[in-house]
Formats: structure tokens, sequence, C-alpha cells
């Protein structure tokens, strides 16, 4: 039977003493979690084990004993230390003494109490990290990254379900890893804080103020949760506004963000923990963006300068879509089109365009002003400015948008109307009811009217079937600047940026598994390995802490998407997932 001891790598200077650990029977592993230094009282060690149980629901016990080389040149205590296997029994004791000629090679000898048998050979003893291993956390991952050492050219993989307890262990224990040597207390230590315990004053003051902070956030923002759900603001108008304009459904995302970062409710489990770390940072860092966007927006008086450039602009999209309806109101490409029908969309759309640049001139003395206050939303983050950014493009181009489903409708209607002229023809039907095509005799009357409607309809398809083109290419382009902009808001809201930082500065803080290497290797003495953490990969994180959105992407296919186009059929880009589409 092979053992395996984990030994903290911060112990080989302790004093001699006593392991305190815990064995896990089903791996055949000794998890040492500290040493007990000598002088202590075994009464003292056994009330303190209870405690520590009784807290951390860990069945630590004693292991062994220690020896440390420097501490047997002062007192001979090792038949003492080996003595006491009576007083704190265990089916394995583990008697670990350290080598004259280095520190790092110890000699192992395990004694089962049952029949006193020494076993010297079948010991591995493995070191590890103690902080690294408790601020850790292991998950279940379905590839093993294991890493390798060229110096070496040795290691051994491992799976990550193997060593759960091992890493659960160290982590319950922290209680015991708050003692240190300023402590007075009876029972002195060594593990990794023995030295002192790891902590900052910055992040305990925050700790101090985050409550009222967060008591008075979590008001605040519950307040204003409860004026937008209040039946006034629901009414059908206005329902309709909040719920299609990109900047309030963006607000309201940030808004149950705060709600669950101000939430006092603790985190649970690890998910939760890393989910509000995740928003708060997104949080943060959205915010700093949109400050970043105001300081340089009122800097130079670059908003006058795009007030100025705005309505230039808008005239001159105005008078490109004006050259581009009387080319097709002539002869567009060589195509012969319907003298009668090409005039009358030719001058509708003119019409349109001269009330949006009537619009647009009407209200050219207050965009100035307009667009000065809404620089001042990007303070609430820059995906509220980019959201906003969005919202003004579609009132820019919503004429391009009245155009598009003006030519959509006509051609759909046409479309439909071909079909089921087309069915008639073949003495076909569509039946509402059973949702199929089914058999039907039509009279000469009705084949003669459907002959000429069907005549009517495919000779003016082809000018109906020009302008859908355009209009729906000019509408496309609108689409894609949306959804670039959508695209990014939709990283900033998404990205686990808490969890990336870990991975960039901690990257064993989201283990996905452990390595190990050959530490010491030396002829008759047990084997060394040093533990390693594997930590996660970027792309595991972002699929694993990724943060939910409210944006969707579409759920159609390419060729589903080709054939709404060709048919006729509106497609709506903002449209959110659970939303019924036309």
């Amino acid at each position: 039977m092979v053992i395996k001891v984990f030994f903290p790598s911060c112990c080989p200077e302790a004093e001699s003493g006593l392991l305190l650990g815990r064995w896990i029977p089903e791996q055949n592993a000794a998890v040492v979690l500290a040493i007990i230094h000598y002088p202590f009282i075994p009464g003292q060690v056994k009330q303190y084990l209870e405690q520590i149980k009784s807290v951390t629901t860990i069945n630590v016990s004693v292991l062994g004993s220690w020896s440390s080389h420097s501490s047997r040149t002062k007192d001979n205590i090792d038949q003492f230390l080996q003595d006491l296997s009576s007083i704190f029994p265990h089916d394995f004791w583990f008697q670990l003494t350290q080598e004259k000629e280095s520190r790092s090679v110890f000699k192992c000898q395990v004694v089962q109490q049952c029949d006193s048998k020494n076993d010297k050979e079948n010991v591995i003893l493995i070191h590890y990290d103690q902080r690294k291993v408790m601020l850790s956390k292991l998950h279940d991952v379905d590839s093993k990254s294991i890493g390798c050492n060229h110096n070496t050219g040795e290691e051994a993989e491992a799976m990550t379900s193997d060593f759960a307890a091992i890493f659960d262990t160290v982590a319950k224990c922290e209680l015991l890893f708050m003692i240190d040597k300023y402590d007075e207390t009876p029972i002195k230590f060594t593990h990794w804080q023995s030295e002192g315990r790891e902590t900052s004053i910055i992040v305990e003051l925050a700790k101090q103020a985050s409550v009222p902070v967060c008591m008075v956030l979590l008001f605040l923002v519950t307040f204003v949760l409860n004026i937008c759900k209040s039946r006034v603001l629901n009414v059908w108008p206005l329902h309709i506004l909040w719920s299609r304009l990109t900047t309030c459904v963006q607000l309201a995302h940030r808004l149950d963000h705060l709600q669950t970062i101000a939430s006092s409710t603790k985190a649970q489990n690890h998910t939760e923990f890393m989910r509000k770390a995740n928003l708060f940072v997104s949080f943060l860092i959205d915010v700093g963006l949109g400050m970043l966007l105001i300081s340089w927006l009122y800097q130079q008086n670059r908003i006058g300068q795009l007030a100025d450039a705005l309505i230039p602009a808008a005239d001159h999209i105005a008078k490109e879509l004006e050259i581009l309806l009387e080319w097709l109101m002539g002869a567009p490409a060589g195509l012969k089109m319907n003298k009668a029908l090409d005039e009358v969309l030719g001058h509708f759309f003119l019409y349109h365009i001269h009330l949006w640049i009537s619009y647009i001139h009407l209200m050219s003395p207050f965009i100035e002003m307009i667009l000065w206050y809404v620089g001042l939303s990007a303070c609430l983050g820059l995906t509220v400015a980019l959201s906003i950014g969005s919202d003004i493009i579609a009132l820019l181009t919503f004429h391009i948008y009245c155009f598009y489903v003006y030519g959509a409708r006509i051609y759909c209607l046409k479309i439909y109307g071909l079909s089921s002229l087309w069915r008639l023809f073949r003495g076909k039907k569509w039946n509402v009811l059973r949702q199929r095509v089914d058999s039907c005799s039509y009279d000469l009357d009705q084949l003669f009217i459907g002959t000429l409607l069907f005549t009517v309809l495919l000779f003016l398809l082809p000018t109906t079937a020009l302008y859908y083109l355009v209009f729906t290419l000019l509408r496309l382009v609108v689409v894609v600047i949306q959804g670039f902009i959508h695209l990014l808001v939709d990283l900033i809201n998404s990205l686990p940026l808490y969890a990336l930082g870990l991975r960039l500065c901690r990257p064993y803080v989201l283990a996905a598994g452990v390595k190990f290497h050959v530490f010491q290797k030396v002829a008759g003495k047990p084997l060394h390995l040093l533990m390693q953490i594997n930590p996660l990969t970027y792309g595991m994180i972002i699929k694993r802490y990724r943060l939910p959105t409210y944006s969707c992407y579409p759920k159609d296919s390419w060729a589903a998407l080709c054939k709404k186009l060709f048919i006729g059929r509106l497609i709506y880009p903002w449209k959110r997932r659970n939303e019924k589409q036309d």
C-alpha cells in the first residue's frame, strides 16, 4: 500500500513537535496542516482539537511526530514524541525526521498501531504550498491540462476529483491558520501564517465602510425599481417605449446588477461570490470608461463640433437618398420598370425625405443642448452611453427604416399573392385550419380573375423588388452598425472581468487540477514530490463565469434569415429573446 503524505512547504523550518492534520482513508493520504511546537501539554492539545472539529466539521487529529535537526541538537526529544502515539491513538503514526545533510529531505517511518510494523518504502512525501491551496478553488473540468517541466522531465497526472478532499480540508481549516506567533496562546504552531496574518488595512477599512454604503445604495436602487414598475409608467404607450429603447433596457439591467451587489445576503457558495465580484468589477470598469468618455467629450468643445457636424451629415445623407430615388425612378442599370408604379413609389419616398429634413432642421437649435446632456449620461457607464448612441442612430435613420418597412410590406404582399395564385393554377389551396395545401376545384370565372391578377402582380414585381432590395441593403447597413454597438455593450456586460483579473494576477486561485514534479529522489529515502496548481485557461474562465445579459443573438440560422429576406418578412434586430416576432 502506498501512503501519500501532503506536507506544507513552509514547515521544514519548524521546531520539533506534533503533526496536526487529517487522515483520508479513501485515498490513503495524510494532509499535514500545521506543526505543534514542543513543549506543549497533551490535554490542551486535545481540547484545541475538539474546538477545531466543532467549528470546521473536519476530523483534525494528531498524525505523528516531527523531529527537526536544529531541535535535536539542543535536546533529545525524539523518544518523547514517539511515546505520544499512545496518548493520541491513530491507525498510522507518522514519524518524520529531518536529515542533517538537507533540510528538505526527511526520513519517514509509518507505525501501524495494530501490528507495529514499519513501512518505510511505500511512502510518498508531497510538498504543497499551503497558502495557494487554501486560497484556490478546484474546478471540475473534463479535459486535463497538464504542464511540463523540461528541466526535470518527470511529472505525474492527477484527476481533479481525487484532490477535491485535500483542497477542501485546507480551505475549511482557515480558523487554524489565524493563530500566529504573536498571539498569547499556550500552543504554538507553524503554518503559512505563523509569522503573521496576511491582511490589509485598506481592505479591512473598505469592509467596514461597505456596510452603510450598501444599505443606502440598496434603498435607492429599490426605490427606483419600484417607481419603474409602477402602473403610471406601465401604461400602453410608455410600456412599448421602455421595452424598445436600448437605453431603458440597459439601465434596468444595471439596476438589477446594483441590487445584487448591494444585497446584504452573504454569498452562499463560490459561484455566487464570483458572480457578485464579477458584477461589481464590471460595473466599476463600465463607470470608469464612461468617465474617460466624458473627459474626452467635454475637452476642446467636442460636443459643439459634433452638433455642428450632425446637421450637414443629415443633409448629405438626404441628398444621397434623393439621388438614389431619382436613379430608381429612371432606368436603373438599364432595367425596364413600370413607369406609373415607379413614379408613385419614388414621389412617395421623396416626400418622406422632405418631411424628415424639415424635422431635423426644426430640431437643429436644440441639438447641441441635447448632446450636452446626453454626454453627461456617460457617468452611468460606457454601456449607457453606447446604448444612447444606438438609440440616436435609430432615430436619425428612422426614415430609412420606414422605407424598408414600406418596401418589405408591398413586396411581401405581392409574394404571398403570387404564391396563392400559383396554387390556384394547379387546382390547390391553402387550408388554414389544417395548415396544409389541399386540392380544390375552381370555376372559369375564378381562373380568369386569378390569371389577370397573377399577370398584374408578376409584371409589377420587378419594380417593387428593386425598391425593396435597395432599402433592405440600406437597412442592413444601419443594423450592422447597431449590432456592433450592441456587441460592445454585451461584451462589457457579460465578460467576467474579476475572474480574468484573478487568472492574470493570481492564477492559482482558479484551479483546474494539479501536477507533480520530482523534488528530491534519494536512495533509501521516501520519494519527495512538489505539487503545483494548474490554473484554468482563459477560455474556460469565460465559459464558466460569463455573466448573463439581456442581449440576444438571432435564433434563426443564416438560411432562415435569408429566407425571411427573400419573402419580405420584417426583421426586428432589437427584439428580445422571449418576445414574439411578426
